[in-house]
């Protein structure tokens, strides 16, 4: 078997990881990263330690699943800081707690509402137009409402 292996070195790691971080850098996602990490440390070891062929393999295989496991909090955002504006995307949920006022009536629990430059499907109890009411939550895309 060590025929087959003879370029395993060093240097195989070293180009390894090059070659990981450059697929890091055309694909999306950070996973790539850490097996880079993980092969260039390998070949650190490597080259420290004169390991064969299957210290090699088995060095990186530790290697990478300890890098992914030591990362995965971090890439799943649990420890990354809140956002300043958690609802970014889905600026329905800042509206509740807004008062407004009807833009069409409220009837069989369907209406509209105006926010800003929006008409908003409501629903909540019968309301003539111009009510006052208060949003009180979300459901899909539809804001639930009651008399303010």
């Amino acid at each position: 078997m060590n025929e087959l292996m003879p370029v395993i070195g060093p240097w195989f790691w070293w180009i390894a990881a090059a070659v990981l971080l450059i697929g890091e850098l055309m694909l999306p996602g950070v996973f790539l990263m850490w097996l880079a990490i993980a092969a260039g440390l390998t070949g650190v070891v490597d080259f420290a330690l004169g390991l064969g062929w299957r210290g090699e393999l088995v060095t990186f295989g530790v290697l990478s699943g300890a890098m992914v496991a030591l990362t995965w909090n971090w890439v799943t955002s649990k420890w990354q800081p809140p956002s300043d504006q958690p609802h970014l995307n889905q600026r329905h949920y800042n509206y509740v707690g807004q008062n407004y006022v009807l833009e069409q009536p409220i009837i069989s629990g369907r209406g509209k509402l105006r926010v800003e430059d929006a008409l908003w499907e409501v629903s909540g109890p019968d309301l003539p137009s111009g009510s006052r009411v208060k949003v009180t939550g979300v459901q899909g895309l539809k804001l639930v409402v009651e008399a303010y």
